[in-house]
């Protein structure tokens, strides 16, 4: 019985070699141990956020805005000069869940009522932001607050972005 248990590992051997073998001869594709992340410069986030304000003050809408990196961190804020002070958070929590979500604020408006917005997780699922893509890359989003509708403050924010649009699909 040892014989035979001998010679079985013998031939278990052979068979384990042979696989290290043939699998050493193959050319593996080694998964990258790192990440490239796209991300808008601070400039950048600023002139979003001027040009925002810029589309909105246009309209004779005083705002605020925040624009945000696609992890949801506040890379610029600016209040207009009469805004409301209220419209600074509504506007974070606005560009936070467009880049949560990667939609723009209007297209969330029916999940007003789901459990997430009672979580307390820093949501609004509200009009008035927009996520900031370009060349196939998701960089960040910009959530606008002040105006009377949701509306013009998504098409403030929309505005913005639309500014360095052009640039960034060059990239």
């Amino acid at each position: 019985m040892a014989k035979r248990i001998v010679h079985k590992l013998k031939g278990l051997s052979v068979v384990v070699l042979g696989l290290v073998t043939l699998n050493s001869g193959m050319v593996q594709a080694e998964e990258p141990m790192t990440v490239n992340v796209a991300r808008i410069t601070m400039d950048v986030a600023n002139k979003i956020a001027l040009n925002t304000v810029a589309a909105c003050r246009e309209k004779g809408i005083p705002i605020s805005v925040t624009v945000v990196d696609r992890n949801g961190i506040i890379q610029a804020q600016l209040r207009d000069t009469i805004a409301p002070p209220v419209s600074l958070g509504i506007s974070q929590k606005k560009a936070y869940t467009a880049v949560m979500f990667n939609v723009k604020g209007s297209q969330l408006e029916g999940r007003a009522n789901s459990p997430l917005q009672s979580m307390g997780a820093g949501l609004a699922f509200m009009a008035g932001s927009t996520p900031i893509q370009a060349g196939g890359k998701m960089y960040g989003a910009v959530g606008v607050s002040g105006a009377p509708d949701g509306k013009d403050d998504e098409a403030c924010a929309i505005a913005g972005v639309a500014s360095v649009l052009e640039d960034l699909e060059m990239q």
